[in-house]
């Protein structure tokens, strides 16, 4: 696009990253090669979670028939919609509920019973501690002794009467019965118990031992310090480093090909391919105490010191995930004027209510961008007309300000219910102006956030899904202003005669200690929003300004523009800005000296921001280079939303797990991205790499850039459309519900100008 005289530095640094052909090449959206291999959006099992709170400890759990018994101090009890009801014929302490041989089992202080047809039964009377199937019947252990149950007795195994150690858990495991005693594995044959014929290689992790539990080839024990192995004769530990979450294990469970650990800081599943899933307080469990789990079907039931945690897995597509995000905006009162809000829980309002925030057009911009994308694969023409609603949002941030191609933070309405921000920039007050007619509000000291969300998502729109006249509109909003920056000396010019606190791209600021620091990402900033405004309208204008800004000498500071020290300098907010500018520039420019400088910035980033396995960050870096970006962990990440966006406080910095995954390097701090399904939904402008935050519950997430990075990667067919055709995994039924903040009510929204 671009032709003029380059500085020596500029052709130097070319020849050192690859040359001007292939950067041509590749470098466009339009014309690359392709390294990434597409994922297929098939069709997986979508955690749902559901919580039974109770004043006491549920120490035992079990499904059978049909229905979820829970044992608890006072008794036995039964899963009831949302509560757990008194049993009437146990009302003593339940300590142990196992299902075997198609009966449920009870263990208590007293005695051991059994359900069947025939109801409930007392089989033996006194203390026991666990039971297992071995051949066929059903084994108990005592403190000291096995027994075997027939019929309505419990008859003492022949030579099994006197365990030299006090069992705490019983399995058969390789044609024995495996005896675990405090710090002790031992076997009983049928003729003795053994302890020394049992492992040739390994030892436990640790004395404390907990639970005892076979899946296939291999007996796992529960212990303070991991899980021990055993594999015929041999004993190996998995342990933090090996990916297991918490190492302070109490029991163990087996769904299918699954390995269920529970801890004392939550439950674990760990998968048949060697994945572990963390599950804890207080998105998931009551409590993080776990002392039972019970998996039957597509459902998981762990016994918490706080109640019952309920996992139920559901077939899910990600484009039905997609649909179930659109209508969780609609029911959850998150769309008001075009724009998209996140909700505060706020009592002195009522409940929930929109967060009219600091930076509207920014949050608005991902849903800009997903309905644009969302049209462009689809066709669907409600997905248009949202998009064509935001970008008019989107242009009435500029119109209702005095100033030409000056866009507020966000707009009020005067007297409407919600949450108006009251921070401003650099720890300053709010700056909201009334417009003439006293309707409505405006929020001012306008940000560089918000000019780099409007040229990226409106570029976006007018590329993908508008037509006629909205290609014009979108084409004239960009060049406004743009060209406010440029007349203004390179910086946002505020109501009061002076720059904005953060938009300044100016070399004067740049050059300054004040915002040095910021030389690479404001250049980037800059030099993407003119490169736009001249692919967009042709005008002369933009390109002596795009000319201008390399003879600053813009172009060098970007390479850098990610910062990785100090760190107190580093603020992954900005990350989603560079990506936000980065996509257009990339997409726009052809000339390869330039594009060469850009892409090596981009590719820099690119490497410090892996670690997180942000989808909307690996999507936009294979989009524009072509180049493998990670797909199958992207895709995996937006697997792993949960469905509830209600923000709970998490906390990962106590996991035994933090280690920095192989192939991966910390630059900017941080050890490991966190899954959302352990920390919850996000914005892109959040690190991944957080261990522990939340609100308590008082916030519920817009998941805007969830449904941004799944169209985007359906448009660029980085996620290939299902192959299923059940329209039940494909999208979900909108139904007349209200969730959460009220409708809007206020003034509509003044006609475009």
């Amino acid at each position: 696009m671009f032709r003029k005289d380059v500085s020596a530095w500029a052709i130097l640094l070319v020849g050192l990253v690859w040359n001007a052909a292939q950067s041509a090449e590749i470098g466009s959206t339009r014309n690359q090669s392709r390294l990434w291999e597409p994922v297929a959006d098939e069709v997986f099992l979508q955690e749902v979670g559901k919580k039974v709170e109770t004043d006491s400890p549920v120490l035992a759990v079990a499904a059978y028939q049909n229905r979820v018994y829970a044992g608890c101090e006072d008794g036995l009890r039964v899963l009831e919609e949302e509560s757990l009801s008194p049993i009437a014929e146990l009302r003593e302490p339940v300590r142990r509920l196992r299902v075997l041989a198609n009966d449920l089992w009870a263990i208590t202080d007293q005695g051991f019973y059994r359900l069947d047809s025939r109801g409930w039964k007392r089989v033996g009377e006194g203390g026991y501690r666990d039971l297992c199937v071995h051949s066929g019947g059903v084994i108990v252990a005592g403190e000291g002794a096995l027994y075997r149950v027939e019929g309505d007795k419990l008859v003492p195994l022949e030579n099994a009467e006197n365990c030299p150690m006090a069992i705490q858990s019983v399995e058969s495991y390789g044609g024995a019965i495996y005896v675990l005693g405090v710090g002790r594995l031992g076997i009983f044959d049928g003729g003795k118990y053994e302890f020394e014929e049992v492992i040739d290689w390994g030892d436990l992790p640790c004395p404390e031992t907990r639970d005892l539990r076979a899946l296939g080839s291999r007996l796992f024990v529960a212990t303070a310090r991991g899980l021990a192995v055993l594999r015929g004769m041999a004993m190996t530990q998995i342990r933090g480093k090996d990916g297991l979450c918490v190492e302070d294990t109490t029991c163990l469970s087996v769904s299918d090909k699954d390995l269920w650990i529970g801890t004392s800081r939550g439950a674990i599943r760990m998968t048949e391919t060697g994945e572990f899933h963390y599950f804890a307080a207080d998105r998931w469990l009551p409590n993080n105490s776990v002392r039972a789990i019970a998996c039957s079907g597509n459902h998981v039931y762990i016994a918490t010191d706080g109640g019952l945690g309920i996992i139920e897995y559901v077939p899910y597509t990600l484009q039905k995930k997609a649909a179930f995000y659109e209508r969780h905006l609609d029911e959850w009162g998150m769309k008001r004027l075009g724009f998209v809000h996140k909700l505060l829980y706020e009592e002195d309002k009522g409940g929930w209510v929109r967060e009219i925030s600091d930076n509207d057009g920014g949050w608005t911009a991902h849903y800009l961008a997903a309905m644009s994308f969302k049209y462009a694969v689809t066709g669907d023409e409600d997905a248009r007309k949202e998009a064509i609603n935001s970008f008019h949002a989107m242009k009435w941030l500029e119109e209702i300000t005095p100033i030409d191609g000056y866009p507020a933070r966000a707009v009020w309405a005067k007297g409407e219910k919600g949450h108006q921000a009251q921070h401003g920039s650099g720890g300053f007050p709010a700056e909201w102006h009334d417009t003439p007619d006293g309707v409505w509000e405006w929020k001012s000291d306008t940000s560089s956030d918000e000019i780099d969300a409007h040229f990226y998502s409106v570029s976006v729109f007018h590329d993908v899904a508008a037509e006629g006249k909205e290609k014009e509109r979108a084409e004239e909003h960009l060049a406004r202003i743009a060209s406010h920056i440029i007349d203004n000396g390179w910086v946002l010019m505020d109501l009061d005669g002076k720059p904005t606190r953060w938009g300044r791209w100016d070399p004067e600021y740049l050059q300054r200690p004040i915002g040095f620091y910021a030389r690479g990402l404001n250049g980037l900033e800059v030099l993407s929003f003119i490169c736009t405004a001249y692919a967009m309208t042709g005008n002369e204008k933009f390109l002596k300004a795009y000319e201008e800004l390399q003879k600053l000498e813009y172009p060098k500071e970007v390479i850098r523009q990610k910062l990785v020290f100090p760190p107190d300098f580093i603020f992954h907010s900005d990350d989603e800005l560079a990506f936000y500018v980065y996509f257009p520039i990339l997409h726009y420019e052809t000339d390869p000296i330039l594009l060469s400088i850009y892409r090596r910035s981009l590719e820099r980033s690119w490497e410090v921001e892996r670690l997180e396995q942000n989808p909307w960050f690996n999507m936009i870096y294979g989009v524009v280079t072509g180049n493998d970006c990670e797909l199958k962990q992207a895709v995996q990440h937006l697997r792993e939303w949960p469905l509830d966006l209600i923000e709970y406080t998490y906390r990962n910095s106590n996991r035994d797990d933090l280690f920095t995954p192989k192939g991966y390097v910390a630059y900017s701090g941080g050890v490991k991205a966190i899954s959302p399904r352990e920390r919850g939904p996000l914005r892109w402008a959040e690190s991944t790499l957080a261990l522990d935050g939340g609100t308590g519950g008082r916030c519920v997430e817009d998941p805007s850039g969830w449904i941004h990075a799944y169209w985007m990667a359906r448009y660029y067919g980085m996620i290939t459309a299902p192959t299923v055709a059940d329209p039940a995994l494909l999208t979900v039924e909108r139904r007349n519900v209200r969730l959460g903040a009220t409708p809007y009510d206020g003034p509509p929204r003044p006609e475009l100008k």
